[in-house]
């Protein structure tokens, strides 16, 4: 598999693993949120229980109290959607809160005798201390699966975070693999390269023994007639001026080829970078949404220590530590809506900039294709210059004819053009050699394409 193929892979795993994760911690957010209104009722039982005996001591009987006793334990057993209590799972809470609903049913019988027979107070005290004790217990063991699963919480955290570093060093290391195979590619490149040069030397000796022969047969030439020498003159300058134009024209066309690569190579990423933009816009949405969620749970925090705080205060002395921890948890869940807040103002600058940057991607795009326009018009025109030079050529070859009807004195360049065939042979076999090394510089780039 090429490497970019196996970080295209990765990257999506991680993508959808992040996405898992993030649901398993929202979902344990959730559950953390009805553990602690748990804890939270079973201590407004056992508190408000101790109220109500107070109450019936003093002669003041609260029937009310006694239904949201009722509605309250009840609920703690099997759940309670407008309490927002979920049904009792762990055996130990559901054991210690049954016990709590049967001391209870004791109690209030207890306190119906009482208002009949005000002779059995004692009675009433050691029952409501006997619950008080039960309560007590009850709390706890809600207090203990609720640590329980935020320890289970962190554990999956500690779990979440070496995948995901396990995840990075895999990156990590295939992108040192395709290092490797880079530099080993542009070792072998480095080496074909020097042997080009080589060759190219050997060419430019061979050329200047040619530059030699080609003297000899200037001067035979020249003893040719004043009409040979003319018409030498006209092919040799018609020549040499079409060589000019044609490596010229070949010259601009390759520039303007590579120019219009290279702007189509820009205008592709230009595209890449439109692309992330809108995947970065679509993840800044998701950021919002977990801002807003982030927020909705402060104020159900906000609501709860609220309500913490009303019914400490009707608890009296006994709920005065417990109203300060209302306070606290107020302030907290302040605090978190006040972030959530500037995350989402942070939000929205982001989508300014991403709407901004998406607007001067579509101008590079549309500057893009003007160019390749442009680009293409050119080429066109190289096109038509080429065309121009064919037909310098082809005069040049009428011109050649002409040179022919001097037949008598070719026969005196025949020696010298026989060396310049003795270096043309050399020549071949020096181009071989660069074939050779031109097809090893091929299989190197073939390896860098397969491996990226």
């Amino acid at each position: 598999m090429k490497i970019t193929n196996q970080l295209q892979w990765t990257i999506v795993g991680l993508a959808t693993f992040a996405v898992g994760t993030t649901g398993y911690l929202l979902a344990q957010v959730q559950t953390g949120v009805q553990d602690g209104s748990v804890v939270n009722k079973s201590g407004i039982v056992r508190g408000a229980t101790q109220r109500l005996v107070k109450l019936e001591i003093n002669g003041k009987p609260n029937d009310k109290l006694v239904a949201k006793l009722d509605t309250l334990v009840e609920g703690l057993i099997n759940g309670n959607s407008e309490l927002k209590l979920p049904k009792a799972t762990d055996a130990q809470y559901l054991e210690k809160i049954t016990v709590v609903n049967d001391a209870w049913q004791k109690l209030k019988q207890t306190v119906v005798a009482y208002r009949q027979d005000p002779s059995i107070l004692p009675k009433l005290i050691a029952d409501s201390e006997t619950y008080f004790e039960l309560t007590n217990d009850a709390v706890f063991a809600a207090e203990e699966f609720s640590a329980a699963q935020v320890r289970e919480t962190q554990i999956a955290q500690a779990a979440i975070l070496l995948l995901n570093l396990g995840v990075l060093a895999f990156i990590f290391w295939t992108i040192q693999r395709a290092s490797s195979t880079l530099q080993t590619a542009a070792s072998s490149v480095a080496g074909s390269s020097s042997q080009i040069a080589a060759t190219v030397e050997e060419q430019g000796r061979i050329v200047s023994d040619q530059t030699a022969s080609v003297n000899e047969t200037t001067t035979t030439v020249e003893e040719l007639g004043a009409s040979s020498m003319q018409a030498a003159q006209q092919a040799g300058a018609s020549a040499a001026s079409a060589q000019q134009a044609l490596d010229l024209s070949e010259s601009g066309r390759q520039t303007v080829q590579e120019t219009l690569d290279g702007i189509a190579n820009l205008r592709a990423k230009v595209g890449d970078i439109a692309e992330k933009i809108m995947q970065l816009s679509e993840q800044t949405d998701q950021i919002s949404n977990v801002s807003k969620l982030v927020g909705d749970v402060a104020d159900q925090t906000n609501m709860l220590a609220l309500n913490a705080a009303v019914e400490a205060a009707r608890a009296g002395e006994q709920g005065k530590g417990f109203a300060v921890v209302a306070g606290e948890i107020r302030k907290l869940a302040d605090q978190s809506r006040g972030s959530a807040d500037k995350i989402g103002t942070l939000v929205s600058t982001i989508q300014g900039s991403i709407n901004s940057t998406v607007m001067v991607t579509d101008e590079g795009n549309k500057t893009a294709d003007a160019g390749i326009k442009l680009t293409e018009d050119t080429l066109s025109l190289f096109q038509e210059i080429a065309a121009a030079v064919n037909d310098v050529s082809i005069a040049s070859q009428q011109i050649a004819l002409t040179s022919k009807q001097q037949a008598v004195g070719v026969q005196q360049a025949v020696s010298a053009m026989n060396a310049i065939n003795l270096g043309a042979k050399e020549t071949a076999t020096v181009v071989s050699q660069v074939k050779s090394s031109t097809e090893e510089l091929t299989e190197v780039a073939k390896k860098l394409q397969v491996t990226v």
